[in-house]
């Protein structure tokens, strides 16, 4: 092997995975100055499981890495959130904070991940497509990882990458994580998004719409299931149709979701179009790795981000916006942690990675596992329906503490009350 083949297998950092959370990770990292392998084992554009509906906190990520979030440029956005249950319809716009834009954004995810990854490219970042990133590189003496073997291109060449850091951002699968020895907590909960696309004339909607009342009307008795549905318009001709459920009930593992779709679908008004004629894909549904459901965060060398992590929301079941947060915190840690003089202080460092993720996410997080055992009663969600919608304030503030929109300071009484509640709750 050439000195060019190893300076070209080598980096600062390298990061397995070019969704979200990688993406921004190395965009973060070749900003900094830093050189980074970006390592994702499809070519793109490629398709990924997803709402598609950005909030305003995925918004504020997209701004920061310079992505021209313009209607010219493809992107549809939205006003606020419409919410449907208990006999009610209520729009509520998104809220008018310092932190955060008062909009959010919708684009298909094999675009979407293919402008990050684009954007990490242009910041400096060495991406390489069509790489599966197999075992770890260890070093014999302490375990940490140093590097990671794959299979390159086509021909599934066998390579094998260095760096004294590495990124994994694998998805909920996380392989990488895995072979290190970081399985999934059970006590953490988990969410199934299942989706299609439909041509319908509902398609230029300024509103997500979430449906709160998800009935299973098959059987003998109409049964209430334990999670929600959605409506978001692509501003192409069609509407991405989909269901997030909670793994918290004995319907999770007893009900096929794809026929729970299509029976719900079967429902709408007919003139919306949601019929199987106008189906434009196969529904697919993929896991949602929800608070902190793998750690720690930093092992040995190796931080997790995004799905890896298990970073999705467990109030609403949003992941772009915290694989996209996390990627930046992680980038903010390693260029920290690469400017330090020795191994120990470097090693210090990282160390600081959970912590951070704690701070910013554990107390909010825990009020979210709480949170998804009361939904998880049929019973309960439907007194929360029927009760909460009827009562536009609350609502208002329903609406802030789930998609976690608030100002941490100078913000409005409900923010200090969503704010104080995610200080003193533990940050597990």
């Amino acid at each position: 092997m050439t000195d060019t083949d190893l300076n070209e297998r080598s980096a600062d950092v390298i990061v397995v995975g070019a969704g979200p959370a990688g993406s921004t990770t190395a965009y973060h990292l070749a900003k900094s100055g830093l050189d980074v392998l970006l390592l994702e084992k499809t070519a793109f554009p490629r398709e990924k499981v997803c709402g598609d509906g950005l909030t305003p906190r995925a918004t504020k990520q997209l701004v920061a890495m310079g992505i021209d979030i313009s209607e010219e440029a493809g992107w549809l956005r939205n006003k606020g959130l419409r919410i449907i249950g208990g006999g009610v319809r209520l729009e509520l716009d998104w809220p008018e904070l310092a932190s955060f834009p008062d909009y959010g954004l919708v684009r298909k995810r094999d675009d979407f991940d293919e402008q990050l990854a684009r954007a990490a490219q242009k910041a400096g970042a060495r991406l390489h497509e069509r790489c599966n990133v197999g075992a770890p590189v260890l070093d014999p003496r302490t375990g940490r990882i140093t590097g990671v073997e794959a299979k390159l291109g086509e021909e599934k060449t066998p390579v094998t990458f260095h760096a004294p850091v590495v990124v994994a951002a694998d998805g909920n699968s996380t392989r990488l994580s895995v072979a290190m020895g970081l399985h999934r907590r059970e006590d953490r909960p988990m969410g199934v998004a299942v989706r299609t696309y439909f041509t319908s004339p509902r398609h230029d909607d300024d509103y997500l719409e979430s449906w709160l009342e998800l009935w299973d009307r098959r059987g003998p008795e109409d049964r209430l299931l334990p999670g929600y549905g959605w409506i978001f318009g692509m501003g192409d001709g069609t509407s991405n149709v989909g269901l997030g459920i909670l793994n918290s009930s004995s319907a999770f593992k007893e009900l096929d979701w794809r026929e729970v779709l299509k029976a719900w679908c079967a429902s709408m008004p007919e003139d919306w179009g949601y019929v199987p004629e106008n189906m434009t894909t196969p529904i697919r549904g993929a896991a949602l790795p929800m608070a902190f459901n793998r750690q720690p965060h930093y092992h040995r060398g190796l931080l997790l981000v995004g799905d890896a992590g298990g970073l999705v929301n467990p109030f609403n079941g949003e992941g772009i916006a915290y694989a996209m947060e996390s990627g930046q915190i992680a980038a903010e840690v390693i260029v920290q942690a690469h400017a330090r003089q020795t191994p120990a202080q470097r090693e210090l460092a990282l160390q600081r990675y959970p912590k951070v993720l704690k701070d910013t996410y554990g107390g909010y997080y825990t009020l979210g596992r709480a949170f998804v055992k009361l939904i998880g009663n049929p019973k309960v969600m439907k007194i929360a329906t029927e009760r909460g919608l009827t009562h536009p304030l609350l609502m208002r503030f329903t609406l802030k503490m789930l998609a976690n929109l608030t100002d941490p300071t100078g913000g409005d009484a409900m923010d200090r009350v969503i704010n104080g509640l995610s200080k003193v709750a533990p940050r597990a």
